[in-house]
């Protein structure tokens, strides 16, 4: 992926399969300030700053649904102008 584009892709996983990808992330997150996503035909590299927003979700009506929603802002390494 570059930089300026849009991208958005939307995955049917079973349970362990979106678990191993949310503890790889996890572990991406803690370790550092960058993460790598890789797909077969595609690699998303983020650099990735302070506050990480979580969002929880519940709807418990009718048809329960639990939505968890990560949001990383982009880290920039723009540094002030001096003041004189």
């Amino acid at each position: 992926m570059r930089s300026g584009r849009e991208f958005e892709q939307e995955y049917r996983l079973d349970a362990d399969e979106a678990g191993q990808f949310l503890i790889d992330l996890g572990e991406q997150l803690r370790d550092g300030d960058e993460l790598t996503i890789v797909e077969e035909e595609w690699e998303l590299p983020f650099a990735f700053g302070e506050p990480v927003r979580l969002e929880l979700d519940y709807d418990g009506v009718g048809e329960p649904e639990l939505e968890i929603e990560l949001e990383l802002p982009g880290r920039t390494d723009q540094a002030a102008p001096d003041v004189e």
